[in-house]
């Protein structure tokens, strides 16, 4: 090795460690078919792999799709030797179980660490989050509340949390409304308090709101700064107003507020997808004399911009220059172009663009690539080459959400491949995840055309179980 090299650190290494053996208990417990019973799936697997406080969190944080399967590895980590949970650990399982709705538990484990003094601010937020996007804003409101409870006092960046949480669930309306009545009562709003709000209705495209914040936040002494224009960007791209989004730029400029890689990104993804491909490489350039050291995501907006015009020749152009600069490519940049090839029904190709990217360092598929190349070889009623994918995904650690429960049993539904279908709508249960409505009335439907009610009636009941049963620790 060159002395001008610089070598792994040992933190890198055991951190890459510990990243290989939670994907292999993940690619075990996955195995299991979702069992819960982890002491079974460890043992069967004959491995010995040293159980450690990091390795937990490590193998938490990937079972966050699978709030069942993520308790019941808590529990059986805690009776290992030498494993004491720590807030980090107890938080990540409270989000794995607020995405499926299991919020009785969720208590349980708050009270849990109320007793062993690991109760924080952040359990909270989490919390308040899970409820908002699950559409009980009342709850997430009154869990914000009930921290004074545990004798947490929430202060200004609480407050902006809360509202923050409120907006990216697309609730700006309660989160405006908690803002007006609490304003100068509970709390005193800066700058992000503001800026948070423009975003929530940045989000929901309504200009009319964006504009009345804005100048109250003019009222209140707070000059827009470039993360507020950066919003009202994004805002006017959204509404395909561009001739406004670039006059936001342009008075931005005038005002000698320096100009962010971010804004050139939005200005990029905005012009790109209009096929508005000249304008959009104009910025490109501007970006280039900007000052700023150009970014993956910079890159990527112009691949996706040339996608969009199917200049797919130019976008892999793009991509060889990343790799010359030294700034990528990375996997969300084969995920754009992978999109494409798809809408263009170039399934070869992305099928070539997919097995290239385990390959090449930092462009290994994500969760996210699985799930766009699992649905294509659905959508292309190729269920076998949709199993293969998801194979090597299990392989990987990965475990999917669902979306992809959804988008692989209705395909095998419809090409009436029924005890595939069911078997993987038990691994669904089995982990905890809901089913959407549609995709279990598919699976219904194609059970009961072929006779089976009883194989109707069984599904139902776990279905019920699930849906009323509130799990215990």
């Amino acid at each position: 090795m060159s002395i001008h090299e610089n070598p792994m650190s040992i933190q890198d290494v055991n951190g890459l460690q510990i990243a290989k053996q939670a994907d292999r208990i993940c690619q075990i417990l996955s195995n299991h078919n979702g069992s819960g019973n982890v002491d079974s799936a460890m043992k069967s697997a004959s491995v010995e792999i040293k159980i450690t406080q990091l390795l937990v969190q490590e193998v938490l944080k990937k079972l966050s799709n699978a709030g069942l399967l993520a308790l019941s590895f808590f529990r059986w980590a805690e009776k290992q030797k030498g494993i004491k949970h720590t807030s980090a650990s107890y938080n990540t399982l409270i989000e794995s179980l607020g995405k499926v709705k299991q919020f009785k538990m969720v208590w349980k484990l708050v009270e849990e660490m109320r007793q062993q003094g690991m109760l924080s601010k952040d359990s909270f937020a989490l919390i308040s989050r899970r409820y908002a996007r699950a559409r009980k804003v009342k709850e997430a409101i009154d869990a914000f509340e009930s921290m004074e409870k545990f004798g947490l006092r929430p202060e200004l960046q609480d407050y902006n949390r809360l509202i923050d949480t409120l907006c990216k669930s697309r609730h700006p309306e309660k989160a405006q409304q908690v803002f007006d009545e609490w304003k100068n009562k509970r709390f005193k709003p800066d700058i992000k308090s503001y800026t948070i709000l423009l975003e929530g209705w940045a989000q929901e495209q309504n200009l009319l709101r964006l504009n009345e914040v804005c100048r109250e936040m003019r009222d209140d002494g707070f000059a827009p700064d470039v993360v507020s224009y950066g919003i009202m960007i994004h805002a006017y791209c959204k509404a395909k107003n561009y001739h406004e989004a670039v006059e936001k730029y342009h008075e931005m400029e005038r005002k000698g507020i320096k100009t962010t890689p971010h804004i050139y990104c939005t200005l990029i993804n905005a012009l790109g997808s209009e096929k508005r491909l000249s304008e959009a490489l104009k910025f490109f350039e501007l970006a280039k004399t900007s000052g700023h050291a150009l970014e993956a995501p910079t890159y990527n907006a112009v691949v996706g911009a040339y996608c969009w015009s199917m200049r797919i020749h130019d976008a892999y152009r793009i991509v060889d220059e990343m790799r010359i600069c030294g700034v990528g490519p990375n996997s969300r940049t084969y995920d754009i172009i992978l999109h494409h090839l798809i809408k263009a029904h170039r399934t070869q190709e992305a099928y070539a663009v997919f097995q290239k990217m385990n390959d090449e360092p930092g462009c290994e598929p994500t969760i996210s690539t699985y799930e766009i190349m699992v649905r294509m070889f659905c959508n292309e009623e190729r269920t076998d080459m949709a199993l293969r994918v998801w194979n090597q995904m299990k392989a990987k650690g990965f475990l999917p959400g669902m979306h992809m429960f959804s988008s692989l049993i209705n395909s095998l539904s419809h090409e009436n491949k029924l005890e595939d279908a069911c078997r993987y709508f038990q691994q669904m249960l089995d982990m905890g995840i809901r089913p959407p409505t549609p995709m279990f009335k598919n699976l219904k439907q194609a059970l009961l055309d072929e006779g089976k009610e009883d194989t109707v009636l069984t599904l139902a009941k776990k279905l019920e179980k699930l849906r009323v049963t509130q799990i215990v620790s």
